[in-house]
């Protein structure tokens, strides 16, 4: 493992901690930053300490406690900070320092978007640039935008803290958007190889177990749990032998993790006797739905369809409707399918890719060329383009 798979791995971590340890976003991450800095003197690969994680940890610690020291005026928080630091490290809190950052992140004070961002930034180590191509976004507007996110926890003295009970249910929604924002991040890497970061997708699934661990009566939590399941069970079937992207419908389905597939569907089932099915559960249903599949032509498309409808009663986006229509295509024709997105209009890629797949399949080759020319135009990891060109160059043979 060298300084970067360190950071990526266990930067969210050690930033957690550190918040916890200061209670200020910028003097944890300056202090990392330091920390990092001394990190790229002092190693190289072939020579790491036996514990990386420990040493940034313990390192970006004492250039915090340095760095309150150096200050002639301190606040109480400051003191309290000193005094935090100073002591001999307490067993690691690493439960509830992610949780604090998450629900920290998710207040209800910042904006839906920017606790997504600020989240993407500080959980997961994300660049501002990876971020900003996720919202689909110019840089310096997504580096303004967490700029002034911190700033307003900073101002507006926001606690880094867990809810007490009562303010969970109030605050859980962002929350849960959150940790699958994070997932999708390790499951469909923003910038790269689509499987850059699968660390983010592993801790997507770990957050939303701790969620279920805080909050087990609340049923969109293992909604969630289940669908990060059965979604990641399918990784295994993802990359051909050059380290290609796999469609769903080309997918070895014995690589994939079974287990997984049938640990969602036991959480699914436990919570169909509440009947409150909500958007995370009905998304996981349809994972699971694809988990069971023998096979790509004997997946149960009509029960897709109508699931698909009632979440786009939920939650009308362009992603949901995407989908809809992609597994209507397999229900009612492709013909059907174009007509349901006739009328949308959008930067992600997946819209075109979708119109063109379906315009190849009803024999239009010019329309599905173009489309894909508009998908290219978009931002989007490496594996999508190479993916794309190649079908592009099918097309045009």
């Amino acid at each position: 493992m060298n300084l970067a798979e360190t950071l990526r791995i266990e930067g969210g971590r050690i930033l957690a901690t550190l918040i916890r340890y200061t209670g200020d976003f910028h003097l944890a991450e300056d202090a990392l930053q330091e920390a990092t800095v001394v990190a790229l003197e002092r190693w190289s690969d072939d020579d790491l300490p036996p514990n990386p994680g420990g040493w940034l940890m313990t390192t970006a610690r004492n250039k915090a406690l340095d760095r309150l020291r150096r200050e002639a005026k301190r606040s109480a928080k400051e003191e309290e900070a000193m005094r935090l630091l100073d002591e001999a490290p307490p067993p690691p809190d690493d439960r509830d320092d992610r949780l604090r950052l998450l629900f920290t992140c998710c207040h209800p004070a910042i904006a839906p978007v920017s606790q997504i961002a600020l989240a993407l930034c500080t959980i997961c180590g994300l660049s501002t640039d990876e971020i900003a191509r996720v919202f689909l976004v110019k840089t310096p507007t997504m580096a303004q935008r967490i700029s002034r996110t911190k700033a307003k926890i900073a101002d507006a003295h926001i606690a880094y803290r867990v809810p007490d009970d009562h303010e969970l249910p109030e605050r859980l929604e962002p929350v849960l958007v959150t940790v699958y924002a994070v997932f999708t991040a390790g499951h469909h890497a923003p910038t790269g190889r689509f499987d850059a970061r699968v660390d983010l997708a592993d801790e997507g699934i770990r957050l939303a177990r701790l969620l279920t661990e805080l909050m087990p009566d609340e049923p969109e939590c293992w909604g969630l749990l289940a669908l990060t399941l059965a979604t990641h069970a399918r990784r295994g079937g993802r990359l051909d032998e050059s380290g290609d992207m796999v469609l769903l419908a080309d997918q070895d389905r014995s690589r994939w993790d079974h287990a997984a597939v049938a640990e969602a569907g036991e959480i699914l089932d436990r919570q169909q006797g509440r009947r409150l099915p909500g958007p995370f559960q009905i998304q996981a249903a349809i994972a699971g739905l694809h988990g069971i599949a023998p096979s790509y032509a004997e997946t149960d498309w009509q029960e897709i369809s109508e699931l698909y409808r009632t979440l786009e009663t939920m939650q009308p986006t362009v992603v949901v409707r995407v989908n809809r229509a992609i597994a209507e295509a397999e229900v009612h024709g492709p013909e059907a399918a174009l007509a349901l997105l006739d009328d949308v209009d959008s930067g992600w890629h997946y819209l075109w890719v979708a119109r063109s797949d379906l315009q190849r399949r009803l024999g239009q080759t010019s329309e599905a060329s173009r489309s894909l020319h508009r998908a290219l135009a978009a931002e989007m990891n490496d594996s999508d383009r190479a993916l794309l060109e190649r079908r592009l160059a099918e097309l045009s043979a």
